[in-house]
């Protein structure tokens, strides 16, 4: 496929690994961030010292009108979206249930559903009329686990693998696919202060028997935006080694 990538919440974290992988692979990518500029173009500068083509664009979004321009800047320095990846998260805060309100849903809906659902309208026509193109949303394998206290965050992560399905159906005849990269724990940046004890506890359940790095998300990632995946649609890959089998 021709075209660009977008990688939304790409200053850092998951989204900063995907966004150089996909470099790696010969994409021009749009590194999106909000507060982290410096982050962003750090991320910029390493994909253009390795070869590759990008640029970072500052958008909210879960706000309607800035991911329209959002997509308006990235196609007009880039070129077409071609490979779309919603990445951008917020707080993930522990909640028990007995305590969660419907706000602390809704903070979770609005980047698992409002933000994907409105980049998805803001890219899908673009691709209908190229031919095709891929979604690949960054799930999370808290969904199968049932983690205590996460009761907001894993129904919204529901929500988005059920949106996965419906999407690979309904754009499906437009040649786009639509899939999600489930992953495991990953620790990365906001995992800082991590009591070290902790990250072993899980890792002792992991039967591959060490943690996940990201890297090995983006390759999932990467896997799905090229033409090795173009037949598979409507799909939840967990990359989490074998934590969450039932």
């Amino acid at each position: 496929m021709d075209g660009s990538v977008l990688v939304t919440g790409a200053s850092r974290g998951l989204g900063a690994h995907i966004a150089r992988r996909l470099a790696a692979d010969g994409w021009p990518v749009a590194v999106n961030y909000l507060p982290d500029r410096a982050d962003a173009e750090r991320v910029v500068a390493d994909i253009e010292a390795a070869g590759g083509r990008a640029a970072a664009f500052r958008a909210d979004v879960t706000d309607e009108a800035e991911v329209t321009a959002l997509v308006t800047a990235v196609e007009s320095r880039l070129g077409p979206v071609a490979v779309l990846v919603p990445n951008a998260t917020g707080p993930q805060p522990a909640i028990d249930a007995v305590d969660v309100t419907w706000q602390d849903h809704l903070d979770q809906l609005i980047f698992f559903v409002k933000s994907p659902t409105l980049l998805m309208r803001a890219i899908a026509p673009g691709m209908r009329e190229r031919g095709g193109g891929r979604i690949i949303q960054i799930g999370s394998d808290l969904f199968e686990r049932a983690a205590p206290g996460m009761s907001a965050y894993s129904a919204a992560k529901g929500a988005q693998f059920s949106l996965t399905r419906t999407w690979a159906r309904e754009l499906g005849p437009w040649g786009i696919t639509v899939n999600v990269v489930a992953p495991g724990w990953i620790p990365v940046e906001r995992h800082a202060g991590i009591d070290p004890e902790h990250v072993e506890d899980y890792r002792r359940e992991v039967p591959l028997g060490r943690m996940g790095t990201p890297g090995e998300i983006a390759d999932v990632v990467a896997f799905l935006a090229s033409d090795g995946a173009r037949f598979i649609t409507g799909e939840r890959i967990t990359v989490n080694g074998g934590h969450a089998m039932d």
